[in-house]
């Protein structure tokens, strides 16, 4: 006699799945349908697993999806926190917005963390916190103490929700989550000086309890590729962009050269930032051009 229990894939471990059930984990492998269906279970699914009477189980179905994110494959993410660095790597604006644009698309929420505001000097310090002020006018919640952030991340994260880590190399998402879960004991790395870039330090994607759902460690999104976006929809992933435009004369504005665009019109009186402007023209670019900028690679 089998049974079906229903989980969360909570990790891959070479060729294995570690499924979350009711009654604990199970480690189980997939069926081979998936792969003459050209599937692939990730973590963060919601699967079914098959199990006999010996105990042998297979993971035999995957549950329709929220979303997937890739390289790495995630499933099912609600929100991500995205880690920033104050310095090693230095702060920037424009990463900044490749994330929270790149996450608008995917329709994920997000919540930035500064990381390492410690060992930066005050002055500097004001000023990224003064940078990071406008982001929390437009919708996305800021931390940069970490005593707020522990307190109110298991809070924050309701049932079965999957939040995922996403930033930088380097930026110090595997220290946080050694913060946040005291008996992990993910490897630090030393940054690159020479590249101001961070080495990869988690090399696999793994979902954690916490609060009443899952957060994931990933390898970081390091690479963001926009050209899979139209090229006129861009502009909605601009929050201030989208709340504003209902105000520009034509509909469909682009905030190009068009005449009384509100976009503009907030950009030249200082409201939408000009660093958010530049950017969304940088990005127009990049996917008019079909590939990534070198640099950003």
């Amino acid at each position: 006699m089998t049974k079906q229990v229903e989980g969360i894939v909570m990790g891959l471990i070479a060729g294995f799945y570690d499924v979350q059930t009711e009654s604990g984990i199970v480690r189980t492998r997939a069926r081979g349908v998936f792969r003459k269906n050209k599937e692939k279970p990730t973590v963060g699914d919601h699967v079914q697993v098959q199990i006999d009477e010996q105990g042998t189980s297979y993971l035999v179905a995957i549950m329709p999806r929220q979303n997937l994110i890739g390289r790495p494959a995630l499933a099912n993410v609600s929100h991500v926190l995205l880690v920033v660095s104050a310095v090693e790597p230095d702060f920037s604006l424009q990463l900044l917005d490749r994330y929270l644009t790149f996450f608008s698309w995917q329709k994920v929420a997000v919540s930035i963390y500064l990381s390492k505001s410690d060992i930066l000097a005050a002055d500097k310090l004001q000023e990224i916190r003064h940078e990071l002020d406008y982001y929390a006018s437009i919708g996305y919640p800021v931390y940069d103490d970490w005593a707020k952030l522990a307190a109110e991340l298991p809070k924050a994260i309701t049932q079965d929700q999957i939040w995922t880590l996403a930033g930088q190399s380097g930026a110090g998402k595997s220290t946080l989550i050694n913060h946040l879960k005291k008996d992990l004991k993910q490897e630090t790395a030393a940054i690159s000086t020479s590249l101001n870039r961070g080495k990869h330090t988690t090399r696999t994607v793994q979902l954690f309890s916490l609060g009443e759902g899952f957060l994931a460690d990933t390898p970081g999104f390091s690479a963001i590729d926009f050209t899979p976006i139209k090229l006129n929809e861009l502009c909605n992933y601009f929050s201030e962009f989208k709340k504003a435009s209902v105000n520009c004369k034509f509909r469909g504005c682009q905030h190009l050269k068009e005449p009384r665009c509100a976009v503009k019109e907030l950009v030249q009186e200082g409201k939408i930032r000009q660093s958010r402007y530049d950017d969304y023209l940088l990005m127009r670019n990049e996917i008019a051009n079909g590939r990534m900028p070198e640099y950003l690679k």
